[in-house]
């Protein structure tokens, strides 16, 4: 029998004025599978304008991928299996692929080729084609318009082989890889953004097993030759993610890191980051998500650890100062995390992807709310 306690830890809301809360049951909850769950993703996918869920599961062992339907109110009443096919998946990145208007999902896998998923427009997916010919330890895929002619495409990251990115042609279909990172690298997840102010994307890369993390400074012509490292040169880092911490205009790094403190780097506009300001401390951190939790006009940390409690870190809105409250009384193998508004009221939700656990959602709600 599924059963939770519920967790409602109230921070301060400047513009709601009053205390939130992160607020779950049992009805908020992915399904009653306990799968190895990689990694989850919220999009749109059936049209109705409001966030579904897309969890990655299996890592290493093949696994359904699944799909849970939002009923507009964070239930989740409806799900089904996207395609047919059990892989190793570690993530499943959405997006419009093939211009049609629904949202379209690659299926990134370990060791097994990385797929296309098309959508019939109703929130069913179908396999279409395979990304490339590659089988490759795939760590984290992400979608983005790198080469920027209005359509996505794909990074992917591997540990222990070369990374890769693959543009789209338009219709969903991608060109051959193109490689970045180090021919045998450890990168485990790769950030997106404009590091250096010169108006084209560069990449930050989250290294694990004593590899340094680096920053690649594209040439305008999606060349990444340039390198740059950051951080202490042998971070166990297992993801990264960009945002402005101190609302300067620039682009800052924040890293989740296992055994030790997570890092948070403040950009200058140039492609260089500070030494960096530590939090937490010895957890296992996998996963991270940054977003204005109480909406009073900065952006916050959310880290996802394993064998540990998930974590919100305020922001007091200048980067470098950050109370810590634990999201959840339990202490999961959460592996993925995603964060959006999934009833309709402005503020941001999360769900943890976990492994061997449930998949559980966490409604951010006004005030100390009891159990429904």
């Amino acid at each position: 029998m599924l059963c939770f306690l519920l967790v409602a830890l109230a921070f301060p809301s400047v513009l709601a004025g009053q205390e939130r809360s992160f607020r779950w049951t049992d009805r908020y909850v992915l399904g009653v599978e306990r799968q190895l769950s990689a990694g989850l993703t919220f999009a749109d996918i059936d049209g109705d304008g409001d966030l579904d869920a897309l969890v990655a599961n299996g890592r290493h062992w093949p696994q359904p991928n699944e799909v849970f339907v939002n009923n507009g109110a964070a239930r989740f009443t409806v799900s089904y299996q996207l395609g047919t096919r059990s892989a190793t998946t570690y993530a499943v990145p959405a997006g419009d692929l093939d211009g049609d208007g629904d949202i379209d999902v690659v299926v990134a896998n370990d060791l097994a080729e990385n797929w296309v998923y098309l959508n019939d427009g109703t929130g069913l997916f179908e396999a279409a084609w395979p990304v490339g010919p590659e089988i490759e330890p795939t760590r984290s895929a992400q979608l983005y318009d790198l080469d920027r002619d209005g359509d996505l495409d794909l990074l992917v990251t591997n540990r222990g082989a070369s990374n890769g990115f693959f543009l789209n042609r338009g219709s969903g279909r991608f060109g051959p890889k193109r490689e970045f990172g180090e021919p045998r690298g450890s990168t485990i997840a790769v950030a997106v953004g404009d590091v250096d102010g010169d108006g084209d994307p560069d990449l930050v890369l989250a290294n694990r097993d004593g590899q340094a993390n680096h920053i690649l400074l594209n040439d305008g012509s999606l060349g990444f030759a340039e390198k740059r490292t950051y951080g202490t040169g042998s971070d166990e880092t297992r993801s990264a993610a960009l945002a402005d911490l101190n609302g300067d205009g620039i682009l800052d790094i924040v890293n989740a890191n296992i055994g030790e403190p997570n890092g948070i780097y403040l950009g200058d506009g140039s492609g260089a980051f500070s030494h960096g300001t530590m939090v937490g401390g010895s957890e296992q951190s996998y996963a991270l998500a940054l977003l204005d939790v109480d909406r009073d006009g900065d952006i916050d940390v959310v880290v996802a650890n394993v064998r540990g409690q998930n974590e919100l870190y305020l922001n007091d809105g200048s980067g470098t100062a950050w109370t810590r409250t634990p999201i959840d009384e339990e202490s999961y193998v959460t592996y993925g995390l995603a964060a959006g508004d999934l009833n309709g009221d402005g503020f941001a939700d999360l769900g943890f992807a976990n492994s061997s656990g449930p998949n559980v959602i966490f409604l951010n709600v006004e005030g100390r709310r009891n159990r429904d």
